[in-house]
C-alpha cells in the first residue's frame, strides 16, 4: 500500500493517467480486502476510468474484475457475475497468468455463493492451472482455501481438511496473516462439525493470537464460529464473549450468511444456558431465511439447530418438521458434492502435483541430464491431464448459447435453431408458433429501484418461463426485457392459451424490491404462426414483432395473434 500511495502521488504529479491507474487499482485491492468493499469501489471505479482514458484494456478489465469481487462482497452474485462473464474471453487472452487466475476465481466465488459448486469447482480448477506455486506469489493457497471452503460446505471435511493443511504448511514460507487467518478458520468450520471439540480449540487459540493483526479475525463470522467451536467444548463463558465481540462486529454490511452464523451461535449460547424458549425464538425471528446469499451447510445448520432445541423443549412435531428439512438440504449437499468435486477438485490436484514436479524435474536437468527420463514421463502424464482439463473447458463452452442472468437461451442459440425448425415445420406441413413477449414499462422498474432489482425480475421472469413451457419448447432471452418462444406443433391459438395462462400468473407474482413490493407486473406479446405467415425465419419473427409492438399500443397486458391479410382488406389482429 505505502509503495502504492508513493506511485500514485508521482503519477499525479507527472499527469502519467495509465501509472496512475495501477496506483489506484492496487489501492482498491488493498482496502477491499483490509477495509470495506465501499472504500475499494471509489478506487476501483478511479483505476477504470484512467485505463479507459489512457487505452489500457487489460488495466481496465483488472479494474472491472476488482469492482465484481466488491458487489459479490456486498452479497450481490448475478450482477457481478454477469458483468465477468462479459469480458472472461478477451480477460483470458490479454491479462497474464497471475490476472486470468484472479478472474477466475472471481466467476468460481459467485458460482459458489449461487450455490452452484460444479461449476465452482470448474473454475477454481482452471484458475489453478493457471497459477503456479513458483510466479503467483502464494495466489496458488488462496484458491486451496477456496477450493477447501467450498468441500467444506459439501460436507467433505476430510478432503477440505488436507486442502487447509497443505495451505497452511504453503503460508509458513509467506508474510500472509490474513490468508493464515481464513485458513484457520476454516479448519476450526471443519472440526467443529467433525464434533472433534478438542481439536477445534486448539486451532480458535491459534487463531485467537491473529486477532488485530488480520482483516477478518474479528469479524462477525470469525466470532461466530469460534464461539460455536467454544460451545460444543463446553467453554459457555468463552463462547458468551465470542459471542459479543460478533455482535459488535455487525454493520451495514455484513453478509446474511454472517448474521445467520451469529444468530445459530446466540441460540446456541441459550440453549447451553437452560433458556429454550428464548434460543427458539431467536431463530423464529430469522426465519424466513433469505432466498440467496445463503449457502447449503447453513441452511442444514440452522434447521438442525432448532431441531434440537425443539427436541429438548417437547415440542417433538416442529422438531420432526426441521428435521426433515435439514434432511432434504442435507441430500442436496450430498447431490451437489457428487456432481462437483469428482469433476474438478480430485483432478485439479493431481494436476498441481504434476506441474510442481515438472518444474522440479526441469531445474533438475539443468544439473544432468539423468532426469531426462522422469521429466519425459511427467510431461506425458502432465499433457493427458491438460486433455481432460481442455475436454472440461469444452463442456463449460457449452453455456455460450445460454443466457446466465435468466437461464434460458441466448439471441444467437435463437438464430441458429429457428431457420431448420421452420423448415421441418413447413416439410411436414405443421404450425409452428413464434411468440414474442416484452416486459412492460421494464426501464422504469430499473429507474426506480435499480439494476439489481431488475436483473432479479428478468432472472424470476426466466424462471416462469422454463416451468411453464413444454420440454419441446424453445424459450430464448430476445434481448434486453424480450424474449422469443419458439413452441413447435402448435397453432397460434394455443400458444395463445398457454401465454396468457403464464401472463396470469406473472400478474400474480409479487417482488420485494428494497422495501417495496412489486405487484400486478405485465408483459405484451406478438404472435405469428409459420401456416399463416408464409416466408423465412426472419419473416415469421418479424412479424411477431410488429404484433407485439401493436399490444403494446393498444395498452400492454395482452397476448395478440397476428391474423394473415384478406384479399384487399388490411391485416387483421385478434385478441
Amino acid at each position: 500500500m505505502a509503495l502504492a500511495e508513493q506511485a500514485l502521488a508521482r503519477s499525479l504529479a507527472r499527469g502519467d493517467v495509465e501509472a496512475e491507474g495501477w496506483a489506484r487499482l492496487t489501492l482498491g485491492h488493498y482496502r477491499l480486502r483490509y477495509a470495506s468493499p465501499a472504500e475499494a469501489m471509489v478506487e476501483l471505479e478511479t483505476a477504470q476510468r484512467c485505463f479507459a482514458s489512457s487505452g489500457d484494456r487489460r488495466g481496465e478489465i483488472m479494474a472491472q474484475v476488482g469492482q465484481a469481487r466488491c458487489h459479490w462482497r456486498q452479497g450481490q452474485v448475478l450482477m457481478p457475475l454477469s458483468r465477468v462473464m462479459a469480458v472472461r474471453d478477451e480477460g483470458m487472452q490479454v491479462l497474464n497468468s497471475e490476472e486470468r487466475s484472479m478472474m477466475l476465481n472471481v466467476i468460481a466465488g459467485c458460482h459458489s455463493s449461487r450455490g452452484d459448486s460444479p461449476e465452482a469447482f470448474a473454475y477454481l480448477y482452471q484458475a489453478l492451472r493457471e497459477s503456479s506455486a513458483a510466479r503467483g506469489h502464494g495466489f496458488d493457497v488462496v484458491l486451496l482455501c477456496n477450493l477447501a471452503h467450498e468441500l467444506l460446505q459439501l460436507g467433505d471435511y476430510y478432503q477440505a481438511l488436507k486442502y487447509i493443511d497443505e495451505g497452511i504448511e504453503r503460508c509458513r514460507r509467506m508474510s500472509n496473516k490474513h490468508l493464515h487467518g481464513v485458513l484457520l478458520l476454516n479448519r476450526v468450520l471443519c472440526l467443529t462439525d467433525l464434533d472433534r471439540p478438542g481439536e477445534a480449540m486448539e486451532e480458535v487459540a491459534r487463531l485467537s493470537e491473529l486477532l488485530g493483526e488480520t482483516a477478518r479475525a474479528d469479524s462477525v463470522e470469525t466470532c461466530a464460529v469460534m464461539a460455536l467451536a467454544a460451545l460444543r467444548a463446553g467453554r459457555v463463558d468463552d463462547a458468551a464473549e465470542l459471542c459479543r465481540m460478533a455482535e459488535d462486529a455487525v454493520t451495514e454490511e455484513t453478509l446474511a450468511e454472517e448474521a445467520l452464523a451469529l444468530i445459530i451461535a446466540h441460540a446456541e449460547l441459550l440453549r447451553a444456558r437452560g433458556h429454550l424458549e428464548q434460543a427458539i425464538a431467536v431463530l423464529d425471528d430469522a426465519e424466513p431465511l433469505p432466498a440467496e446469499a445463503l449457502t447449503l451447510r447453513a441452511r442444514c445448520l440452522f434447521f438442525h439447530t432448532r431441531a434440537a432445541a425443539l427436541e429438548e423443549c417437547g415440542d417433538a412435531e416442529r422438531a420432526l418438521a426441521d428435521l426433515r428439512r435439514w434432511q432434504s438440504l442435507h441430500q442436496d449437499r450430498a447431490l451437489m458434492a457428487s456432481k462437483g468435486r469428482y469433476q474438478a477438485a480430485s483432478l485439479q490436484t493431481e494436476l498441481l502435483r504434476l506441474q510442481k514436479q515438472r518444474d522440479e524435474s526441469e531445474a533438475r536437468r539443468r544439473a544432468s541430464e539423468r532426469a531426462k527420463a522422469e521429466l519425459e514421463a511427467i510431461n506425458g502424464k502432465l499433457s493427458q491431464k491438460v486433455r481432460e482439463v481442455e475436454s472440461l473447458q469444452a463442456a463449460l463452452q457449452y453455456q455460450a448459447v445460454r443466457d446466465f442472468l435468466t437461464g434460458l437461451y441466448n439471441r444467437r442459440y435463437l438464430n441458429d435453431v429457428l431457420p431448420p425448425m421452420l423448415a421441418l415445420a413447413q416439410r411436414h406441413d405443421e404450425p409452428l408458433a413464434l411468440a414474442v413477449i416484452d416486459l412492460d414499462h421494464f426501464k422504469e422498474v430499473n429507474d426506480a429501484y435499480g439494476h439489481a432489482a431488475g436483473d432479479r425480475v428478468l432472472a424470476s421472469f426466466g424462471k416462469l418461463l422454463r416451468a411453464r413451457m413444454r420440454r419441446s419448447d424453445i424459450a430464448c432471452r430476445y434481448g434486453g426485457e424480450e424474449f422469443c418462444v419458439l413452441m413447435p406443433r402448435t397453432t397460434a391459438d394455443a400458444a395463445q392459451a398457454k401465454l396468457e395462462q403464464v401472463l396470469r400468473a406473472w400478474r400474480a407474482m409479487r417482488f420485494d424490491l428494497g422495501g417495496k413490493v412489486l405487484t400486478g407486473y405485465s408483459f405484451s406479446v406478438g404472435i405469428a404462426e409459420s401456416t399463416t405467415t408464409p416466408g423465412n425465419a426472419e419473416t415469421l419473427l418479424n412479424a411477431a414483432d410488429d404484433c407485439v409492438l401493436l399490444a403494446k399500443r393498444k395498452g400492454r397486458g395482452r397476448v395478440l395473434v397476428r391474423v394473415p391479410p384478406r384479399p384487399l382488406a388490411e391485416p387483421e389482429l385478434t385478441q
